[in-house]
């Protein structure tokens, strides 16, 4: 079941971000890599930041998280994971699924470059990688990132994005 998450939900949102983040382990730069991949006191700052999570919950837990943020004139894809355990079943399909039914101005997303399981989940789903230099200047202007992570991250875009 597909539902908005609420600040009771915090800890399983924590739970869900840091299990699934250990798929970037050994892939993105070991100078952006930490443990726990998102504290909880950045993951509170998420969220008072406007970030709004929904969950995919599976037996009275929650399985999969994806957030949204509007910034500006677009809605950002923030956060988006999945167990470990319950990978590559469609829990984050239909997580995106739903964010995008719901969307009503264009939808970026910022991923690690060398997470290219990530690029290619949103490529499969009609986003769409956009040039370095448009990637610089989308992730300076809607994003708070430091410049190494906006080095070794890509921006897809969707369809509205590239109409506008």
């Amino acid at each position: 079941m597909i539902r908005d998450c609420v600040a009771a939900d915090f800890e399983a949102i924590y739970q869900v971000i840091n299990d699934a983040a250990q798929a970037y382990s050994g892939i993105i730069p070991a100078d952006v890599w930490m443990e726990p991949y998102m504290p909880r006191e950045e993951l509170q700052e998420e969220m008072s930041a406007g970030v709004a999570f929904l969950g995919y919950e599976e037996d009275g837990e929650l399985a999969g998280v994806m957030g949204t943020q509007d910034v500006q004139d677009v809605t950002l894809i923030r956060h988006a994971y999945v167990r470990t355990a319950q990978r590559n079943q469609g829990i984050g399909g239909q997580l995106l699924a739903q964010l995008m039914e719901e969307a009503d101005r264009p939808v970026l997303i910022g991923t690690w470059a060398a997470a290219v399981w990530a690029v290619s989940f949103y490529e499969h789903r009609g986003f769409q990688v956009v040039s370095a230099q448009e990637k610089e200047r989308l992730l300076r202007k809607y994003w708070s990132v430091p410049d190494r992570q906006i080095e070794t991250s890509v921006v897809l875009a969707d369809q509205r994005w590239f109409a506008a």
